[in-house]
């Protein structure tokens, strides 16, 4: 392989550069909100759950699933905040048996969330049925959803939230890396107090 067969990083760089700087929030239904605007609203919500004392169920798929993992410990770490996933081997396992896989979230979702609580959904496609489940269920019991997604401008997901982000990445490393540095500036910006992180 030579030097010009690949990508040079720094066209690698500017494609995450112009990614991030176009990540688009919207409301319910695909109505656009402006993008510090979002940040800000999914911030004030979030303090709301943390003195109301409610949960963030956090869930997702492969990397997604790593990341809702990696930034439920952060909110309970960082942001004292109760959160909380479902990664539990014998739980997925005995879900994904029983009644199948598209389950595995939307099931103790409605066993456990209640009404002031809130789930964070990301799925790079947008269009995990297991995901979309979960929203189903989330809508039922009244939780707050902000969404996660990338790849197809019109997958399912991006238009389910309260609060939905969305990159237009079409690699799933170009989704997840979008994804996670949006998760790091929301966790950053719940632990700010006047301006500085806490």
């Amino acid at each position: 392989m030579d030097a010009f067969s690949v990508q040079p990083w720094q066209s690698h760089v500017d494609q995450l550069s112009r990614l991030l700087a176009g990540l688009a929030f919207s409301r319910a239904g695909g109505v656009p909100l402006e993008t510090n605007a979002g940040f800000l609203e999914w911030r004030e919500l979030t303090i709301g759950i943390r003195e109301r004392r409610d949960t963030i169920y956090m869930i997702g798929n492969g990397a997604s699933a790593s990341m809702a993992s990696h930034f439920a410990a952060d909110l309970s770490k960082n942001g004292r905040l109760h959160a909380q996933v479902f990664s539990d081997l014998s739980l997925i396992t005995a879900i994904s048996n029983d009644m199948g896989y598209e389950h595995v979230f939307a099931e103790p979702l409605r066993r456990r969330g209640r009404k002031g609580d809130m789930l964070v959904a990301i799925s790079s496609s947008g269009r995990s049925p297991n995901i979309l489940a979960a929203v189903d269920a989330a809508e039922e019991l009244g939780l707050t959803v902000v969404t996660l997604s990338a790849k197809d401008a019109e997958n399912p997901l991006r238009r389910r939230g309260h609060l939905n982000l969305y990159v237009a990445a079409e690699t799933y490393g170009l989704a997840e890396t979008s994804h996670a540095a949006a998760l790091h500036w929301w966790m950053d910006l719940v632990q700010m107090v006047d301006g500085k992180l806490s």
